[in-house]
């Protein structure tokens, strides 16, 4: 695979058991890139391991006056050159490629995982944790599938050299093949703890970052309640830990690299005793010492790859344990569901909560807990993070999953894009993407609403014209340019854009989670009509506290302590049920009922309490 290749037609399916496994899967994969970085490596190291077998024939070449001799290790030294520039070159670019590659199939395993995943990934991992596998720990684990193919060239060089030391010279060459194993493995004991602290100090490190960018989120607020000192300290200390933390760790690995450079030093000089000692009784050559010497100093060249690929694998381990968490994520069944792809269509209907939202009608949600209301909302979209667990009735069967079905079929069985094609959920903090307005709302859907119906349902006119204005180069305001997350916009008007992005894919089933919170009262009322006209006759299912939508809808829901506890329709509610009220009115819930109470006691409401009634509703309704 070459870099322009990129990205893959298709990553694989990545062994997410455990981090080595998953590290193991990736190399894998790439082996035909290791290959290629083990042929170009064991070409440089062997080209540098050279070099002293041609100084020490050079020199010895000298000693014997042999002119010859000394011409032709002249050339061969000159090719050792061109091998080792070539070899480094081309080592280079195929473990860059190899880095490259890892990282990008990684990225693209990740992105998989979040489009299969939606809205359930960051309730089962957290954000951060997610950023930061495709971040840093991508790089990390680059780093570990770069290092193995130059490791590896390494490796096999130590003992290619150590072999023919021992068959040029065996009374030095033995002294070398003893020492070079122990120099390899000397670190090995202190790797563990290495590693150990290396871990502590990103667990540090990302508390403290994790505590900076809390306190930067809530400044205002801080500022408010006069507790920028209190975090202040919090992260004072906090940083002070890191600092403590990185100190330690890097100690250790000080530690590590004094012992690489002490123990070589301890080998040469064991060997240049020996070697004088050999000389000087005439049992070899002053060009064999020569040879043996530099042969022992620029080992040090390729064991220094061992410690760089011990360091890139203690810090590659914790990062591919977390991608490996990540990827192995799935959703309640198999992505390629149990049933037939067709979409469903029907009533759509939740078991946990008994929320049931008929076909073809609008049913408005009532639920005095915004969070439970946007866990709901995602639920009825089939992007629970786990299913929900209920008592099997019959007895002697232990708890069963459920999922929201539509039409009679489980959302959590059917294949995902028929899923996502089938019910569409619009939470209450909707992205709006940079580019034009056309860009915008080009997404899949069914053709049956144009963008001009979706904008006018939506109420977008206002919109419209303040985009025209802002991009005076465009003649189409569907032409107009829209700032990242639409910054330039206010919350209204991004809101309705992405209420009209939502009306234009006309789903079988659309959720809206509080759509006008951001509006006034007047464009909320037109939007109710705008929506309920463009839905008629589709499932729409809309979570809200306002009653100017609330009195359009078909059939309200009040939801409660997660359970359906009112049925009936906005009027009514507001009669009867006084935790209803508490919420669409904001009165306390002891005055709500309280006022049911004493209606009860004056006996039956007549026809024309009942307008009366009707109209102060109404009256209410307006002013609000």
């Amino acid at each position: 695979m070459q870099i322009q290749d990129l990205p893959y037609p298709d990553p694989g399916v990545p062994d997410a058991r455990s981090g080595p496994r998953f590290l193991w899967w990736l190399g894998r994969n790439q082996l035909d890139g290791q290959i290629k970085a083990l042929a170009w490596g064991l070409l440089h190291f062997l080209a540098v391991s050279a070099l002293p077998f041609c100084v020490g024939l050079a020199v010895q070449s000298v000693i014997d006056r042999s002119g010859t001799r000394l011409s032709l290790t002249g050339a061969l030294m000159v090719a050792c050159g061109a091998c080792i520039a070539l070899g480094e070159l081309m080592l280079h670019r195929t473990a860059v490629t190899n880095w490259i590659t890892a990282a990008a199939r990684l990225q693209q395993l990740l992105a998989r995982k979040t489009a299969l995943l939606g809205s359930a990934l960051t309730q089962r991992v957290a954000a951060g944790e997610v950023v930061a596998v495709s971040t840093g720990d991508v790089e990390k684990i680059g780093w570990f599938v770069e290092g193995v193919s130059r490791f590896s060239a390494a490796a096999v060089t130590v003992v290619v050299v150590c072999v023919t030391l021992v068959v040029y010279q065996p009374a030095l060459g033995v002294i070398v093949a003893v020492g070079v194993p122990v120099l390899a493995v000397a670190v090995l004991p202190l790797l563990p703890r290495a590693t150990r602290r290396a871990d502590f100090q990103r667990e540090k490190a990302g508390r403290a970052t994790e505590l900076a960018s809390d306190t930067v989120a809530g400044l205002r607020v801080l500022r408010g309640i006069g507790g920028e000192e209190l975090f202040l300290d919090r992260y004072r200390h906090a940083s002070q830990e890191v600092r403590r933390a990185a100190v330690r760790s890097a100690r250790m690995w000080s530690l590590i690299s004094a012992i690489q450079v002490l123990l070589p030093g301890l080998l040469m000089i064991a060997v240049v005793w020996r070697g004088v000692q050999l000389a000087r009784d005439g049992r070899i050559e002053v060009g064999e010492l020569v040879t043996v010497y530099s042969a022992v100093m620029l080992l040090t060249y390729p064991l220094r790859h061992f410690e760089e690929i011990a360091m890139a694998y203690s810090f590659s381990r914790p990062s591919a344990r977390r991608a490996a968490r990540v990827l192995s994520l799935e959703r309640a069944v198999d992505s390629t569901g149990s049933l037939a792809a067709e979409v469903p269509d029907g009533d759509l209907y939740d078991p946990v909560t008994g929320l049931l939202a008929p076909a073809g009608r609008l049913t408005a949600v009532v639920c005095g807990d915004p969070d439970a209301a946007g866990h709901l909302a995602e639920r009825l979209g089939g992007h629970a993070s786990e299913p929900e667990q209920v008592e099997e009735p019959e007895a002697g069967r232990g708890p069963k999953n459920t999922s929201v079905v539509l039409g009679g079929v489980p959302l959590d069985e059917l294949p995902l894009e028929s899923a996502r094609t089938a019910v569409l959920v619009q939470d209450k903090d909707p992205v709006l993407l940079s580019g034009s307005l056309r860009e915008l709302l080009d997404v899949p859907a069914s053709g049956l609403v144009s963008a001009e119906a979706a904008l006018s349902a939506a109420q977008c006119a206002d919109v419209l014209d303040a985009l025209a204005q802002g991009a005076l180069d465009a003649g189409d305001p569907m032409d107009a340019r829209i700032t990242e997350r639409g910054r330039s916009l206010s919350g209204g008007q991004r809101q309705r854009l992405a209420l009209a992005r939502s009306l234009i894919t006309d789903p079988e089933v659309l959720v809206l989670d509080e759509p006008t919170s951001a509006v006034d009262s007047h464009t909320e009322a037109r939007i109710a009509d705008g929506v309920r006209s463009l839905r008629a006759g589709r499932t729409t299912v809309v979570f809200t506290s306002s009653p100017l939508l609330l009195d359009h809808a078909d059939r309200v829901v009040l939801v409660h302590d997660g359970e359906v506890v009112a049925v009936g329709v906005h009027r009514e509610l507001v009669r009867t049920e006084p935790r209803y009220r508490a919420v669409v009115t904001r009165e306390a819930e002891e005055e709500a009922a309280a006022g049911t109470a004493d209606r009860t006691a004056l006996g039956d409401v007549t026809a024309d309490d009942e307008a009366v009634l009707d109209g102060v509703l109404e009256e209410i309704e307006e002013t609000a």
